[in-house]
C-alpha cells in the first residue's frame, strides 16, 4: 500500500501546491494551483482516481494500520470532492484567495527549510505567477457559481488583501539584504508586478465586485449540514451537537455562579451580592479582568507564562515535552481577519522547524475604548489559559508529536476536531491536576474560556443553519458568556467567515473527554490505576486523525 500512498500524495501535492508547501513538500514551491475551470476539472478527475484506487484495495490483505490509513484517505477525498463540486468557495468568497495567496508566500518566507536564496527563488516564481492567478480569481468570481458572491467575505478580502502585497515587499527587502544583485533584481521585478496586481485586484473588489456582491454569509441548513459532516467527520448532526452545547451551557454557567459567590469577598469585599446571577458573575469577572498586561507586553507575558507551564508539567510528569522550536510572534497581517491567537505550525514533512504562536494586536484604527475592552477580555488569567491552549501542552505540543508519526496519511490529513478538541481538553486536564490552584480566580476564568467554546458552537450552528443575527449573537456571548464586547464583535465576524470551524472546540473536547473516560474504565476493569502520561502520549502518538479514528486505534474497534 505504501507505493500507492506515495503515488497519490505526489499527485495531491501537484494539484494543491500551496498545501504541499504548508505540509513540507517543496517540489512545487514556485507554483500556484490552476484556478481555471480546466484546473478544477483536473483536480476532480484526480480525486475520482484516488477514490477508485483506494476503494479497490483488498482490505483483507491490509494490516490494521493500513486499514486505518485507507479510511482516512477515503474520508478526506470525499471532503475534497465536496469542496470542489458543491461548496465552491472560490466562486463566492474573495477572502479564500487572500488565504491562498498569503499562505503561499508566508510559508516560503517564514520557514527555514532551505537556504534563504533558494526559498526566495521559489517566492519569485510565485510572485511572477500571482498576476495571472489573480486574473483567474477575478474570472471565477465574475462567472459566479451555486451561490451569489458574499458581500461580507468581499468586505473582509478588501480589508486584508494588502497583507499579500506586504509579503511581496518583504521578499524584495529580504533579497536586497543578501548582496546577490541578480537574485535581488529577480525578486524585486517579480514583487513590483505582484504588488501592482494585488492593488488592482483590491480596486476591482472595491469598485466593481462589492457593489454587486449581494450574497449572504450564511450557508443555509442544507449546505451547512453537508459541510458539517465532511469537515468535522462526526456522526452527530448539527441539531444533536447544538443540544449537547445547550446542556453544557447551563451546567458551566451554574458552576461559574458557584465560584463567583466564593470569590466575591476576595475580589469585591463587603458589598452585598446582587440577586441576579448574571450580575454577580459579571462583577467578579470584571474585577479580575482589570489585571492585564498592556498591548505592547502581550508577547513577553505569554513567553514567560509558557516557561512556567513547562516547569509545572515537568514537575508533575504529566506528558513529555517537545524540543522543536516555538516562537511567539504577532499575527501576520493577512491572517488578522480571524483576530485572536493561533498556532502556525511547520508541516509534517518539515522536521525541526519553528512553530509560531501568533497573537493578534489591537487594530490600528481601534479606539482607546476598544483596545481596553480587548485587553480586559485577554486579561492575565485568560492569557495563561490561552498559552496552554495554543502552546504547551496544547496545539504546539500536539502538532510536534503529530509530525513524528510514521504514517504520512495521518500526519498530512489532519482533523481540526482532534487538534482543537485536544487543546480544549488538555486545558481542563491542567486544571484538574492543579495548575494555578493557588489562584482560585483562574478557575473561574477557565470556565469562562470553556464557555466560549460552547457559545462558539451554538453561534456557528445558529448563524449558518438558522437565522441568528448580530443582536442574538451578542446576547449569547456578552450576556450569556460574559465576554467583553470587543471579543464578541470579533467572534461575530469570524463566525460569519468560517462555518463549522467554531464547532471543532466543543465537539473535540467532548470526544476527547469520552476517550479518557473509556481509558479509565478499561484501567479499572484491569485492576490498574489510570495515569495521565501514558494515556496522553498514546493519544498524541498517531498524528492528527479524526477522533473516531483515534478511538479505533486506541481501543481496537473495527477500522473498516
Amino acid at each position: 500500500m505504501q507505493t500507492l500512498v506515495d503515488e497519490l500524495l505526489a499527485g495531491w501535492f501537484r494539484h494543491y501546491p500551496v498545501l504541499a508547501t504548508e505540509l513540507g513538500n517543496h517540489d512545487h514551491d514556485a507554483e500556484w494551483p490552476d484556478l481555471s475551470a480546466p484546473g478544477r476539472a483536473a483536480r476532480l478527475a484526480f480525486l475520482a482516481e484516488v477514490e477508485e484506487r483506494v476503494t479497490a484495495l483488498d482490505t483483507a490483505s491490509l494490516s490494521r494500520d493500513e486499514q486505518i490509513d485507507r479510511r482516512i484517505l477515503l474520508e478526506n477525498v470525499e471532503a475534497a470532492r465536496f469542496g470542489e463540486e458543491t461548496l465552491r468557495e472560490d466562486t463566492w468568497s474573495p477572502l479564500s484567495y487572500v488565504y491562498l495567496f498569503g499562505g503561499g508566500l508566508f510559508g516560503l518566507l517564514s520557514r527555514e527549510f532551505a537556504p534563504l536564496p533558494d526559498r526566495l527563488r521559489s517566492v519569485a516564481g510565485r510572485l511572477r505567477g500571482l498576476p495571472g492567478a489573480l486574473d483567474q480569481a477575478r474570472l471565477t468570481l465574475d462567472a459566479g457559481g451555486p451561490r451569489p458572491v458574499s458581500s461580507f467575505h468581499t468586505e473582509k478580502a478588501i480589508a486584508t488583501i494588502g497583507g499579500v502585497a506586504d509579503l511581496a515587499r518583504a521578499a524584495a527587502t529580504e533579497a536586497e539584504g543578501l548582496g546577490d544583485e541578480a537574485l535581488s533584481a529577480e525578486v524585486r521585478e517579480a514583487a513590483d508586478a505582484a504588488v501592482e496586481a494585488v492593488e488592482a485586484f483590491r480596486d476591482w473588489l472595491r469598485d466593481d465586485l462589492a457593489p454587486r456582491a449581494t450574497g449572504d454569509f450564511r450557508l443555509g441548513p442544507e449546505l451547512y449540514a453537508q459541510k458539517f459532516r465532511h469537515a468535522l467527520k462526526t456522526d452527530l448532526t448539527p441539531d444533536e451537537l447544538e443540544q449537547r452545547a445547550t446542556s453544557a451551557f447551563a451546567q458551566v454557567r451554574g458552576e461559574m455562579v458557584r465560584l463567583a459567590r466564593e470569590l466575591w469577598p476576595t475580589w469585591i469585599g463587603d458589598e452585598p451580592m446582587p440577586d441576579a446571577e448574571r450580575d454577580l458573575v459579571a462583577r467578579v469577572l470584571d474585577a479580575i479582568a482589570a489585571d492585564h498586561p498592556q498591548a505592547s507586553e502581550l508577547l513577553d507575558f505569554c513567553r514567560a507564562e509558557n516557561e512556567r507551564i513547562e516547569a509545572f508539567i515537568r514537575e508533575r510528569d504529566l506528558v513529555g515535552l517537545a524540543d522543536e522550536p516555538l516562537k511567539i510572534i504577532w499575527t501576520p497581517p493577512f491572517l488578522r481577519a480571524f483576530g485572536g491567537a493561533m498556532l502556525i505550525p511547520p508541516g509534517p514533512l518539515d522536521k525541526g522547524l519553528d512553530s509560531f504562536f501568533a497573537i493578534t494586536p489591537p487594530p490600528d484604527d481601534w479606539t482607546d475604548e476598544q483596545v481596553a475592552s480587548m485587553l480586559r477580555e485577554d486579561n492575565s488569567r485568560m492569557l495563561r489559559l490561552l498559552t496552554i491552549h495554543e502552546a504547551v501542552p496544547g496545539h504546539y505540543l500536539q502538532l510536534a508529536y503529530s509530525n513524528r508519526t510514521d504514517s504520512l496519511v495521518r500526519a498530512i490529513f489532519q482533523s481540526g476536531v482532534f487538534a482543537e478538541g485536544w487543546a480544549v481538553y488538555v486545558t481542563q486536564v491542567m486544571m484538574d491536576v492543579g495548575y494555578g490552584a493557588e489562584d482560585p480566580a483562574l478557575m473561574l476564568v477557565h470556565w469562562k474560556f470553556y464557555l466560549r467554546a460552547i457559545t462558539n458552537t451554538m453561534m456557528d450552528i445558529g448563524i449558518h443553519a438558522g437565522a441568528m443575527d448580530e443582536d442574538d449573537a451578542m446576547r449569547l456571548m456578552v450576556d450569556g458568556g460574559w465576554q467583553e464586547r470587543s471579543e464578541a464583535t470579533e467572534k461575530w465576524s469570524r463566525a460569519r467567515l468560517s462555518s463549522t470551524q467554531l464547532c471543532e472546540y466543543f465537539l473535540g473536547a467532548v470526544e476527547m473527554t469520552e476517550l479518557e473516560a473509556e481509558a479509565r474504565r478499561r484501567a479499572a476493569g484491569q485492576g490498574r490505576e489510570f495515569a495521565y502520561r501514558p494515556f496522553l502520549e498514546s493519544v498524541l502518538a498517531h498524528g492528527t486523525p479524526s477522533t473516531p479514528v483515534i478511538r479505533e486505534i486506541l481501543f481496537g474497534e473495527a477500522a473498516v
